[in-house]
């Protein structure tokens, strides 16, 4: 199989702080890999050296193939806010197509033979064919109002504004930097059906555990500064991990074993030492480091605790909300309870988030009324993220909500090891709030939110920009929570870890309330969809006109034969394409063997179609 991308020798540090040094590896056609690691380990940095943004300390090599396409989709990019959608898109084409930017130019240079040759060359490349390739893609990622200025957009729309530049770039090599950040639910099951698709070679970056494990067939992890590889999706990553740390473990604890006798070597007459062997004293130091190396991983520890709740919390009756000429609520009326554990899913832009603002106070309603307890003491991590002044600290942060913090069990703990707990040391405590990364601002903010002991947890897009094993830790807790739970999330994994009930906007100020996890919810659209179809297909059928029942015709000796034989080779041929199309998706076939398959499958289903058809002409 083809290599990709040859990687050698790169690094990247800031200051005092090494991210990773001196690592290298290779990527082959059709590998699908994730990078995963905690925040604040430079995955998006090691993104961002591939993709030729930034550069790599002290040299090292990136080799992609010649004449390979690559796309990079940033985790936030920046668009031109008087740009209509499509002439965003269209300007980016432009400078994919050195056609359509020639031909513009020949149209207003006046010089007849320069714009005989670029029709010329838009003819041969297909080039007048882009307009019509932008509309459907942007269509299929449901950006209907192709007119509207990139200003007005939403984050979400903003981001399919952003794949539907990576997807027209027709790259064979995609990088992506958490493309499903902002996304409603449908989206990334289209985009995850997409490139479950596509032949592309992939290393994105993301916390979407789903996601992750339908479209990647390798994982490669960055782990105190190395990188590891792992063949397969992300559940075969976690046992092919947990196995490495143990024999990892095994070879430490022989290493101390081993230790212990040679330091007992080492102070033996120390008079004598200059008579011992150079070599082996260079070895007993090579082995102290070996055999103190900490396996133990820093994660972030969730202890705080959950203030007196009452009966009443929120009480919402016959509520009413406009915008303009859009109705964001109809009449909405739901008594929260104790304990409710409730997810909040639709598409962007029906009202999610103002739903949480109406009920926090932050908007009020133009009709009905909502009414809050009195202990009701609520946490909001809103998507905004955190707020802070210009030049402030971490601990200032902290510290200005509270200097101590309650834990479960009832006694306080400082706002400084309150921190420590969340994975900022003591060296971080004076870093400026905006220098920060994504991840680490997220973190913090969740920290804040938490410290003020919150009875009624409202979550909208926790997931976003927190690194899967914060997340593992997050939906530990929020498991254990004691309180009223809301969360807005596109993290199907995360709503199935942590609801047992959905709100589910239908738009027009229509919520449906549906008991069960997001894939149950999700397993009923699709059963409801498939028998709408069937019944759509059997109204849109003409009715066959009554006819007289004809006496089944007898085989002949021959045709007997031939209807015994066609069963045997459709058997056949049906074991035939299930072993093939197991060997496609092992996703470990060199290229020539992948294309031999693929033809063979194609003969296949024409065979089956053939035979079956014939099969019924003879059962007839």
């Amino acid at each position: 199989m083809a290599s990709y991308l040859q990687v050698e020798n790169i690094s990247k540090s800031y200051g005092d702080r090494v991210l990773f040094e001196g690592i290298s590896f290779n990527i082959n056609e059709g590998d699908k890999i994730a990078l995963v690691a905690p925040n604040g380990t430079g995955k998006s940095s090691l993104l961002k050296i591939l993709a030729g943004i930034e550069s790599s300390d002290r040299g090292g090599d990136i080799k992609f193939m010649k004449d390979i396409r690559v796309a990079f989709l940033d985790q936030n990019t920046t668009f031109d806010p008087k740009r209509t959608i499509f002439e965003e898109v269209y300007a980016r084409m432009g400078n994919l197509s050195p056609e359509i930017g020639e031909y513009e130019a020949a149209l207003t240079s006046g010089d007849e033979r320069r714009l005989e040759r670029a029709i010329a060359a838009m003819d041969a490349s297909g080039a007048w064919s882009i307009e019509q390739n932008i509309r459907q893609v942007l269509s299929s990622l449901k950006l209907e109002r192709i007119d509207q200025p990139m200003g007005e957009l939403s984050g979400g729309e903003a981001k399919r504004v952003a794949l539907a530049c990576m997807m027209l770039q027709n790259a064979e090599f995609l990088i992506m930097d958490e493309p499903t950040n902002h996304l409603d639910i449908d989206i990334i099951e289209y985009l995850e059906g997409y490139l479950q698709r596509s032949r592309c070679t992939l290393l994105m970056v993301t916390h979407d555990r789903y996601f992750l494990d339908r479209v990647c067939n390798t994982i490669m992890e960055i782990d105190r500064g190395r990188l590891y590889t792992y063949r397969g999706n992300y559940t075969q990553y976690l046992e092919k991990r947990e196995e490495r740390y143990q024999n990892m473990q095994a070879e430490i604890d022989k290493s101390r074993n081993l230790f212990r006798r040679e330091l007992e070597w080492i102070r033996s007459t120390p008079q004598a030492r200059t008579g011992k062997a150079r070599y082996r004293i260079n070895a007993f130091y090579d082995l102290k480091d070996k055999a103190f190396v900490n396996l133990a991983t820093d994660s972030v520890e969730i202890d705080v605790a959950t203030s007196r709740l009452g009966r009443k919390i929120i009480d919402c009756t016959d509520v009413s909300l406009r915008f303009g000429e859009r109705k964001m609520l109809d009449g909405f009326s739901y008594k929260f309870n104790r304990g409710e554990r409730l997810g909040i899913v639709g598409r962007n832009g029906v009202g999610k988030s103002t739903f949480l603002n109406l009920i926090t106070g932050a908007l009020t309603p133009d009709g009905g009324t909502i009414e809050l307890g009195e202990t009701l003491r609520i946490g909001y991590y809103s998507q905004r993220g955190i707020s802070f002044k210009a030049g402030q600290t971490v601990l200032e942060c902290v510290e200005e909500i509270a200097e101590v913090v309650k834990a479960s069990d009832g006694h306080t703990i400082s706002a400084t090891t309150f921190l420590n707990r969340f994975l900022f040391p003591h060296e971080s405590f004076n870093k400026r709030v905006d220098i920060l990364s994504g991840g680490e601002q997220r973190r913090l903010y969740l920290l804040t939110v938490l410290m003020r002991n919150p009875n009624m947890l409202i979550l909208d897009e926790p997931t976003n920009d927190l690194d899967i094993m914060t997340l593992n830790v997050l939906e530990e807790y929020l498991r254990e929570f004691s309180g009223c739970l809301i969360i807005v999330s596109h993290d199907r994994y995360f709503l199935d870890k942590c609801v047992d009930h959905l709100f589910v906007f239908e738009g027009e100020g229509r919520i449906k309330d549906f008991v069960g996890q997001y894939s149950e919810y999700r397993e009923y659209i699709r059963e409801r969809e498939a028998t709408e179809r069937s019944e759509q297909r059997s109204n849109a059928a003409p009715k066959a006109k009554p006819q007289q029942v004809r006496e089944k015709r007898k085989l002949s000796f021959k045709e007997q034969r031939e209807l015994e034989q066609l069963e045997a080779d459709l058997a056949t041929l049906g074991d035939e394409r299930t072993a093939l199309e197991g060997e496609l998706s092992s996703g470990t076939l060199p290229y020539d063997r992948l294309t031999e398959v693929s033809k063979r499958i194609e003969e296949i289903i024409s065979l089956i179609d053939e035979k079956e058809l014939r099969w019924l002409e003879l059962n007839e």
